[in-house]
């Protein structure tokens, strides 16, 4: 039985937790755009200013599971109020933070807040809505995250050209604020008095492992593979992981109930939060570097730019849910993951100095092909597992997306500075390797004039043509994940009936 408190508008409650979905989103795209900005002004070695989007998405990621046990525990309401009112504080202070340590601090803190947000609010959504009432308020959440993934990347862009990049985060707080007022008075208090205490043992090894597997990725430009500092981090993390595995196993009430991974169709819904991690969440933070630090545009054009890419989330989820009438939601799922593998092969084709309007066509191609996967994979998640596990399903798909979030971009940053010493090198051959591997590592952080510095004023058309390359060659380890992902999903997932959840989308066109 759960325990609740009368609400006076549920619409009002709905409309709290969707501008949250908004500014989720935005803080990620807004951290990507603003990165070259901060690095001329408060300077940074590039894994300092790599750790701006990274510290964001690994504390995300890796507490949304024990935030959702905090949330059946102490409160849905609670845990939204609280974790909302955290990050409008913790955005007021990157409003003001005099140095990259302290945005790196400070973007991590921010990352819980964003986790006990989510899992608050989605939680609370579940007892202000009925029905297809749910069905359409979920809906209404997954869009705000697409506006919030849409219109990040020009909000961004406009307020850091006309005030700096420091009121970015101003405005997600002012934002917030209001999500908080509406959610105060709003949203519905709910608890599961059956519900266990937070696991402190297992929320540490599992952050921890995170943590360590994304720092050594994120060394090897830095260190190397033969470095064993890397090797020791990995097998901490390892190690960790394996000791979080054994205490879920052992718990009679898990965080991750492991049980979940016997069905198959689970098993292929984990991998499309995977597959558009790397043909699309990566290129919301490379693209804008790319654009701005490497190319020289304005943050407004590399906000309209990245439109393109984004804009389809506004709509193709939508036609996804329309389209399982038609064919089953597995055939859906790999047919986009094919077209933004077509469109991420286009995009590497793209040569430096080529006018803006060249990306344009690519871009809209992956946020096509992309928008038809996210558009089913959140119902999905809770469709392909019995009714009395969708809770736990859902917290497991959460943690799968975000934290394949932060460990993708580690990926692929790590991939791409490697990449550029190399093309580098070949252009360069007569500069020391070490000073070549630092103006890489800048170059993959956007910072052209940092690396040019390094590389004794080297022509800026030469390193722009290093990063095309390199890119050029990393899409194609890209187009590889998003091909094999799209041939299993469609092993698991494509000869399955329309599932009831599923039906229920396909109704809102009704």
């Amino acid at each position: 039985m759960l325990l609740m408190t009368s609400a006076p508008a549920p619409r009002y409650g709905l409309l709290a937790v969707c501008l949250a979905a908004v500014i989720l989103p935005l803080s990620f795209s807004a951290g990507a755009i603003a990165t070259p900005a901060i690095g001329r002004d408060l300077g940074g070695s590039p894994l300092a200013l790599a750790w701006i989007t990274n510290a964001f998405m690994l504390t995300f990621g890796s507490l949304l599971l024990a935030a959702g046990t905090l949330a059946d525990t102490y409160g849905r309401k609670r845990l939204f109020v609280t974790g909302v009112g955290l990050y409008v504080l913790v955005s007021l202070a990157l409003g003001i933070a005099p140095s990259v340590l302290w945005l790196d601090t400070l973007r991590a803190m921010q990352g819980v807040a964003a986790a006990a947000a989510l899992a608050g609010g989605s939680a609370s959504l579940a007892e202000l809505f009925d029905g297809h009432a749910r069905t359409r308020a979920y809906s209404a959440l997954g869009s705000s995250f697409g506006v919030g993934l849409a219109l990040g990347p020009i909000l961004s862009g406009w307020l850091i050209s006309q005030l700096g990049w420091r009121a970015v985060f101003v405005t997600a707080a002012l934002i917030g604020a209001l999500a908080l007022v509406l959610g105060v008075r709003h949203l519905r208090e709910s608890r599961d008095p059956a519900a266990g205490r937070v696991d402190g043992v297992a929320t540490v090894l599992f952050s921890a492992a995170l943590g360590l597997l994304t720092w050594a990725i994120m060394q090897v430009p830095v260190d190397g593979w033969a470095n064993p500092a890397v090797w020791g981090k990995l097998l901490a993390a390892a190690l960790l992981l394996a000791g979080f595995v054994v205490s879920q196993q052992r718990a009679a009430r898990p965080m991750l109930d492991l049980s979940l991974l016997r069905y198959p169709r689970f098993l292929g819904v984990q991998l499309l939060p995977i597959a558009t991690c790397y043909c699309f969440v990566v290129l919301l933070v490379a693209l804008p570097l790319r654009f701005v630090g490497i190319e020289g545009r304005s943050e407004v054009d590399a906000g309209l730019a990245m439109l393109a890419l984004c804009g389809p989330m506004l709509v193709v989820p939508s036609v996804a849910a329309w389209l399982v009438r038609f064919a089953s939601a597995g055939v859906i799922c790999a047919l986009g993951l094919v077209v933004a593998a077509f469109g991420l092969w286009w995009l590497g084709r793209i040569d430096a100095g080529a006018h803006p309007l060249a990306w344009v066509a690519p871009m809209l191609v992956i946020g096509v092909g992309t928008g038809l996967p996210w558009g089913l994979m959140d119902g999905l998640s809770v469709s392909v597992v019995p009714k009395e596990r969708a809770g736990m399903a859902t917290g497991i798909f959460s943690t799968t997306r975000v934290a394949g979030e932060g460990i993708a971009l580690a990926i692929v940053t790590a991939l791409s500075s490697g990449l550029i010493a190399r093309q580098l090198g070949l252009a360069l051959p007569c500069l020391p390797a070490d000073q070549v591997a630092q103006a890489a590592q800048y170059l993959g952080a956007g910072e052209m004039t940092q690396a040019r510095a390094l590389l004794g004023a080297a022509p800026r058309e030469v390193l722009a043509a290093a990063v095309a390359s390199a890119f050029a060659e990393v899409t194609w380890a890209l187009i590889a994940i998003t091909l094999a992902s799209a041939a299993v999903v469609l092993l698991f997932l494509a000869e399955r009936p329309v599932t009831a959840q599923q039906t229920g989308l396909a109704a809102e066109f009704d």
